[in-house]
């Protein structure tokens, strides 16, 4: 039976326009475990992301973001959704709360892949929402892990944390493997006209909590 091994791989300063962090580099890699005295075999996908830390994460609970990497978003400034916006309020969050950590995921289009994401968005020109593109495309609504995440967080020795999300199933994810959440702090954007339909799905359909306008 496979188990999963996280590593951290590197660790080095980072300057932002949101202050000093520290950018750790995580390695998740599904291992075959071999007899007495003998290494294990990597077998199976390696997963790779990356936690942006600020300040001092111990002596009370973090801000935490478990962000999913949105090219489109994150990158190209798309309004299609409220990802980009959602990663630089976390930021400037965390640097005003002077401690933190951001996990960076690299879960494209809720873990469906840039590729599928694209055709997604193809589907939601015609009429979709992005739960019925998702699902016409062979995938679950939302079909992430927040395994990782969590795991992460063991290794730098976050084991109570204050998350930044507006998703349960986030919260869910992270008490299920160990690390406890104590308080869910909203990360909410103001919507534009383009992603209305967009956060009207993920609050109807996928249970995103928002606080009534």
């Amino acid at each position: 039976m496979g188990v999963s091994v996280v590593r951290q791989i590197a660790s080095a300063a980072f300057p932002t326009r949101w202050g000093k962090f520290r950018i750790h580099g995580f390695r998740s890699e599904v291992s075959s475990a071999q007899g007495p005295g003998q290494d294990r075999q990597k077998n199976g996908p390696v997963e790779e992301a990356v936690a942006l830390v600020k300040g001092d994460v111990h002596s009370a609970p973090p801000l935490v973001r478990v962000h999913s990497q949105c090219l489109t978003g994150d990158v190209f400034h798309s309004l299609r959704c409220d990802c980009r916006q959602q990663l630089e309020l976390a930021l400037s969050m965390i640097s005003a709360a002077g401690a933190g950590i951001l996990i960076y995921e690299q879960q494209e289009g809720r873990g469906i892949g840039l590729m599928a994401k694209l055709q997604a968005y193809e589907l939601q020109d015609s009429g979709l929402d992005t739960v019925e593109a998702n699902e016409r495309l062979g995938f679950r609504a939302d079909h992430r892990d927040f395994t990782l995440p969590a795991e992460m967080l063991k290794e730098l020795g976050v084991m109570r944390v204050r998350l930044l999300s507006n998703n349960p199933d986030k919260v869910e994810a992270l008490e299920r493997a160990g690390v406890k959440v104590v308080e869910r702090v909203p990360c909410e954007v103001e919507a534009n006209e383009h992603a209305e339909e967009y956060l009207k799905t993920k609050k109807e359909k996928l249970g995103h909590l928002f606080t009534p306008r």
